[in-house]
């Protein structure tokens, strides 16, 4: 048969169409190349990889068959006629077993009947020999941006069922300043992100923002919620899977890395990862490469990885839960999120937006929250973060049918926040040292009318240190109707309400 005609060591892939990822966030191509002439196996060992792929040769039909039942490839080129099995035959059988791979059929005699066949058969294209390299390069390039679109599909679908946020970092408070800087420098780099801070406080926006504003924007952002992935499942979510690695994998499946490959990979809830899995994921941050269960051979993904916890992976290294090396290599930069409370000056604007982000109620109208709601949420110390926050907002803009937000239509934790009375050793006349510290307390809260971060102002003292020292007093708050319920009760009826209520945001 004809040979291809070489091409020109140091000739650069085809140029990509405006706006099109360049090739060192392009996802590669997996190829397996299958003709019974030596020289065409070799000139493609070379040219191929040149081009960015990576190749696997084989001499006839049945071997090609074989490596595809082994392992996943995005493209078989493979020979119409060969010893044994034909490329139209290979084609037929592999099918079954990689439905995602795409089939190129080589021939030396084409002939229309021939190009219907392989097209009946589900063959991606046919070349006819001697083809030019610019033919092959430019069905390659039709393949990856295929494949690039299936895998932004996937990731989109996967970003739905996890119910995103807002698409932006909302608030300009002092304690969110520093974190808003943080991303600003390190988005546009690949270094990995730790993200840490409570639940609900908005790490996956965090990362996504980071996503947008770097130079794989336009590639696929893939989030992955460790602790919620089925424990016997993780590797095959995360890594993919070959047919018959386990019982119940009828089909090759390509994993998470490989649906965000030239994005980025979002992996929330990361302490959650057994040993077994954060030697793989070291193993992939320290060399780039991935392997699916079932096979052996390890391939190259291109993804940046940010991770996020709420909880301390330092005190997990100290009790062996998570591994010391893995540690030090996904916190390469520390994003810290402050929780709701720390940032009281954003509240306002927060509720503003979930508000808008909802429909603002009732079409034709505008609603708006009153002064009074307002400086109830500013008091509540918000255990579920920006999270509960949500809720409340979609609690409140339901009870108000489209008019403004008042205090009657918060939840009932919010109607009840008042000045507590604590019952000390003041009232036996004889005041220690923090009782006098917690009446000028309470006194500077009524100046303000219940203003936190305003009275922690006047104190010379954090927010998060009054809150502390209200905690510490353990108050009996008296309602309406004489029955009395401590801090930590209204800290617990508002976490309540927020895990019932977490599914709406």
């Amino acid at each position: 048969m004809s040979q291809l005609p070489p091409k020109p060591h140091g000739t650069t892939p085809a140029a990509r169409a405006p706006g099109k990822p360049e090739r060192d966030t392009a996802p590669r191509l997996r190829i397996v190349f299958a003709d019974d002439e030596s020289h065409l196996r070799e000139l493609m060992q070379m040219e191929l990889p040149r081009m960015g792929h990576e190749v696997t040769t084989c001499a006839d039909g049945r071997s090609a068959l074989e490596a595809l039942a082994q392992s996943c490839f995005d493209v078989a080129i493979l020979d119409l006629n060969m010893p044994g099995l034909g490329g139209i035959q290979v084609l037929e059988q592999a099918k079954a077993t990689s439905p995602e791979t795409e089939f190129i059929i080589l021939t030396g005699h084409a002939t229309l009947d021939t190009a219907v066949e392989a097209l009946r058969h589900g063959a991606f294209d046919y070349l006819t020999k001697p083809c030019r390299w610019a033919e092959l390069e430019m069905r390659l390039a039709k393949i990856a941006d295929k494949r690039q679109l299936m895998h932004q599909a996937m990731a989109l679908e996967t970003r739905l069922r996890a119910a995103e946020g807002p698409v932006r970092l909302i608030g300009s408070s002092t304690a969110m300043q520093p974190v808003a800087q943080l991303i600003e420098t390190i988005a546009p780099t690949d270094s990995s992100v730790l993200i840490l801070g409570e639940t609900g406080t908005g790490k996956e926006l965090v990362a996504r923002t980071l996503h947008e504003h770097s130079r794989r924007a336009k590639m696929p952002f893939v989030p992955v919620n460790c602790g919620a992935l089925p424990e016997n499942l993780v590797e095959s979510e995360l890594f993919g899977h070959r047919k018959g690695a386990f019982t119940g994998a009828d089909q090759h499946r390509k994993g998470l890395f490989e649906v965000a490959d030239g994005g980025t990979l979002f992996l929330d809830e990361v302490g959650e990862l057994d040993k077994a899995l954060q030697v793989k994921l070291l193993r992939f941050l320290e060399s780039g490469e991935i392997r699916r269960v079932g096979e052996n051979e390890p391939f190259r993904v291109n993804v940046r990885v940010v991770c996020a916890t709420n909880r301390s992976l330092a005190d997990m290294v100290e009790k062996d839960e998570f591994r010391q090396d893995l540690f030090f290599r996904i916190n390469t930069f520390e994003i810290h999120l402050p929780p709701l409370r720390e940032r009281v000056e954003d509240i306002a604007q927060l509720a503003a937006h979930l508000l808008t982000r909802r429909g603002g109620g009732r079409a034709g109208t505008t609603q708006a929250f009153s002064p009074a709601a307002l400086q109830l949420m500013s008091n509540y110390h918000w255990p579920g973060n920006v999270r509960e926050l949500a809720n409340v907002i979609e609690h409140a803009a339901i009870l108000a049918g489209g008019k403004t937000i008042e205090p009657a239509h918060l939840p009932h934790q919010f109607r009840s926040i008042r000045r507590p009375h604590f019952p000390t050793s003041v009232d036996a006349g004889t005041p220690t040292l923090r009782d006098i510290e917690m009446e000028h307390i309470l006194t500077v809260l009524d100046k303000h009318q219940g203003s936190k971060p305003a009275a922690a102002k006047e104190l010379g003292i954090s927010l998060k240190t009054l809150y502390n020292k209200l905690n510490q007093m353990q108050p009996a708050d008296r309602d309406e109707s004489g029955s009395t319920s401590s801090a930590s009760d209204q800290a617990t009826q508002g976490s309540s309400h927020a895990t019932e209520s977490s599914s709406l945001a």
